[in-house]
């Protein structure tokens, strides 16, 4: 709501003298001009060019400039249209601070001719600073006596402000005791006094806390606060009173020196130094109670300095005072009654008068194991002892005298599973409450050989590489005994029957560590598994001992190559193999048969021709081993072939073999293994050969029957022509008068004149093509194009 008044006050203000602008031209070219502070950017001062009798163009072509003599910048000039506005926010307090009134001086340039005017900018002042106090707080420090009307000067608020927006009054909360005096100084400020209107006192009240506010006098008033902390001096007029007349405490008889025994506590409702007590005994009787006993001075906390006994005091009875610091000092007294409480003060002592070193693990139950004696030097149930020792343990006590227990065992021992057992004995009284004793008692037990030495497993499986060096280690078994000594030493032996004889011809093993040895070099392909059965033995008085059995597997390498079985070398180095001249493409010509002794991917084989008389017509299957043609077979074709067919497997690294295969093309040779018509239909045997043929095959077709098409259009008319396209004959006929067939059969076709004659073409077939022409059309008729019959030109073949 303030904000908003201040805002509405500052638009009004603004109205009237923003825009305010008056203009003296005098002999020394003044111009002034009024605005309030803290005008926004860009907000107008005035008209510069009316005030200067200038237009608006002289005003741009005499480049018009102003120059302050801070340096900055405070207004501008519009050059399009002539007015004097605010560059920046300016501020009257930064500027003049609290001068009454506040003046900027400039020049204003104009050149071409050049001229020089002085002008001056007087900022008024708006109530835009509240007031405020030097300190957030301010302390003041009163006796409680003080005489009312007493005055105490506060610090005035400062405004930055001028004139009516200064400070203007002050008031204080409302409160019963103070109240506030307002003055005027020489130069017109006001400043406030406190004024003490009551009596003080600081036990009913030792503080208050008053809000001192100052208000201005702008419209809307401003107004600032702080905080007024007055602090009650305390005068020595109260006596120390303590809590209780008379203090009672109990404490047991034994209790160590330091145990608090009382904290008796004194109130003095004065302050400071009034209210500072000091504690000390009076009145004591003679004799042990001050060493006994000690007092502290400032926290009044009594307690125990040396041991206490019931037997020599039951109870004790101190006179303490409680002294201020006051002038004078004033003091206050009390009683405390102190009773001792007899307290079991002595734990049983237990004494251990045989004890075995060792025990052995297979020690009957029932062997007495040590001797103890448990005493306590309290009489009566304080004096009575009870002893025991922890459950789950394989011992037990047994009193067999007054005071008198022996320590024996429940069952077999096992030093493997504890060889050393701390045997805490507890002994305890019937005191209230009772005091108990631990004593532990250390006992060995000593080891026999009653463990077998145990493998981690009854079977392992070792996995060894074939063509291994001889004498290289394969692996190692390891036993382990839990005994002790040499009931834990192990030696390892192979184990076997009739069965097992040849093992020590294959292995050997290390008698002191397991260690197992392939004595030979390992060949998969003669020997893939060993079982060997190793024996651990301990070195016991009997001893003792375990197998476990080595399953050795042979891996396979890859070191034999593949064998070519079929077809077999019948003369020399090479194969003969006959085929017909008129095998079709995809012929089987022979399948290669190999075999490798290796297992695995080492005998997975493929085969790749590496090597061929003519590469075009044959093709190997690289899994099946088939060598087909690629085509039919030309007589241009030689009549012997020479294949090379390399056969590798798949080892790492992988090994191969070769075969040569002759082949011999007879003319009259029958095929003598019957391929099914099917085999062409399969996508293996459609090669890139076949590819090239189809398309070779297409495109002489498709020129063939262009070459047709453009012939016959250009011989119609003619009566007979033959033409030779492509080594095939054609014939062309033309009737003498189509007219008259034509109008004899208007619906029928004329006879047809024709002739063929064959040709062969470089092609696996031979084909015949006849041309025949229609009379009864007006244009040339290309009617059929059919395959030659080779029956009709056996003979001529």
């Amino acid at each position: 709501m303030a904000n908003s008044q201040n805002n509405n006050a500052l638009t009004v203000r603004t109205l009237i003298f923003i825009f305010f602008v008056y203009t003296l031209k005098q002999g020394f070219g003044l111009i002034r001009y009024s605005i309030p502070e803290e005008m926004e950017y860009g907000s107008s001062v005035g008209n510069i060019a009316e005030n200067l009798a200038l237009t608006v163009r002289q005003l741009l072509a005499r480049k018009c400039r102003l120059v302050f003599a801070e340096g900055r910048q405070y207004l501008q000039v519009n050059l399009d249209n002539g007015v004097l506005f605010a560059s920046g926010q300016m501020d009257r307090e930064q500027l003049c601070a609290q001068s009454p009134s506040c003046t900027l001086a400039f020049q204003i340039i104009l050149e071409n001719p050049l001229e020089m005017y002085r002008g001056e900018v007087e900022i008024l002042d708006i109530n835009d600073n509240s007031p405020t106090f030097p300190e957030k707080s301010i302390r003041l420090q009163m006796a409680e006596s003080i005489a009312p009307g007493s005055r105490f000067p506060l610090e005035s608020a400062l405004d930055p402000d001028v004139g009516a927006n200064t400070v203007n009054r002050y008031t204080i909360s409302p409160n019963e005791q103070f109240g506030l005096n307002v003055n005027v100084r020489e130069d017109g400020t006001k400043f406030a006094e406190l004024l003490l209107e009551k009596q003080l006192d600081r036990e009913q009240q030792a503080s208050y806390q008053l809000v001192l506010t100052a208000v201005d006098g702008g419209n809307p008033p401003r107004s600032g606060t702080t905080q007024i902390n007055i602090s009650l001096l305390d005068i020595n007029d109260n006596a120390p009173v303590f809590e209780n007349d008379i203090y009672t405490a109990s404490l047991e008889e034994n209790a160590p020196m330091g145990t608090l025994v009382i904290k008796i506590k004194a109130i003095d409702l004065d302050q400071g130094t009034n209210a500072d007590l000091k504690y000390s005994f009076v009145n004591l009787a003679p004799g042990r109670v001050r060493e006994l006993f000690s007092l502290d001075s400032e926290t009044g906390e009594i307690k125990v300095q040396e041991q206490l006994d019931f037997e020599d005091k039951k109870s004790y009875e101190l006179d303490v005072q409680a002294v201020d610091n006051g002038s004078p000092a004033i003091a206050g007294h009390c009683k405390v009654l102190i009773k001792l409480i007899d307290v079991n003060d002595n734990a049983p002592e237990v004494t251990v008068t045989s004890l075995s070193d060792k025990v052995p693990e297979d020690a009957a139950p029932g062997t007495v194991v040590a001797l103890m004696d448990v005493t306590d030097r309290d009489s009566g149930a304080n004096g009575q002892v009870h002893c025991h020792i922890p459950l789950g343990l394989p011992f037990k006590i047994q009193s067999y005298l007054n005071n008198h227990y022996k320590l024996t065992t429940t069952r077999m021992l096992d030093r493997e599973t504890t060889p050393i057992y701390n045997i805490p004995v507890i002994a305890w009284d019937s005191g209230s409450p009772p005091l108990s004793t631990n004593k532990t008692m250390q006992i060995s037990v000593s080891d026999v050989n009653d463990n077998t030495p145990r493998f981690s497993q009854s079977s392992y499986s070792v996995y060894v590489m074939e063509n291994n060096a001889p004498g290289a280690s394969i692996f190692t078994l390891t036993a382990f005994d839990p005994d002790l000594d040499q009931n834990s030493y192990i030696s390892y032996s192979f184990r076997g029957n009739l069965q097992d004889s040849l093992v020590p011809t294959y292995f050997s093993i290390n008698s002191m560590n397991g260690t197992i040895y392939a004595l030979p070099s390992f060949d998969y392909e003669k020997v893939k598994t060993f079982q060997i059965h190793v024996q651990a033995r301990d070195a016991g008085v009997p001893p003792l001992s375990s197998s476990a059995t080595v399953n050795v597997i042979i891996l396979d390498q890859n070191d034999n190559a593949p064998v070519i079985v079929s077809p077999s070398a019948q003369s020399g180095s090479a194969a003969v193999e006959i085929m017909p001249q008129s095998a079709a493409q995809g012929y089987l010509v022979t399948k290669i048969m190999a075999t490798d002794a290796d297992s695995g991917q080492n005998a997975r084989l493929s085969y790749q021709m590496v090597q061929a008389t003519d590469p075009t017509l044959f093709s190997v299957g690289r899994n099946s081993g088939e060598i087909r043609t690629t085509r039919n077979i030309l007589e241009l074709d030689e009549t012997s072939q020479s294949l090379v067919v390399l056969v590798r497997d798949n080892g790492q690294p992988s090994l191969s073999s070769t075969t040569t295969i002759l082949l011999s093309i007879l003319g009259n040779v029958s095929e003598k293994i019957s391929e099914p018509r099917d085999s062409y239909s399969n996508p293996g045997y459609f090669t890139d050969i076949n590819l090239y043929l189809i398309v070779t095959f297409g495109s002489t077709s498709v020129l063939f029957l262009l070459t047709i098409v453009f012939l016959v259009a250009l011989k119609c008319k003619q009566d007979v022509g033959v033409i030779q396209v492509d080594g095939c004959t054609v014939c062309c006929c033309r009737p003498r008068d189509s007219k008259e067939a034509f109008a004899r059969s208007p619906t029928r076709r004329g006879p047809l004149s024709c002739s063929a004659s064959g040709q062969t073409a470089p092609f696996p077939e031979s084909h015949h093509y006849s041309v025949c022409l229609s009379p009864a059309s007006s244009k040339s008729e290309f009617l059929f194009l059919k395959p030659y019959n080779p029956s009709l030109t056996q003979g001529q073949r």
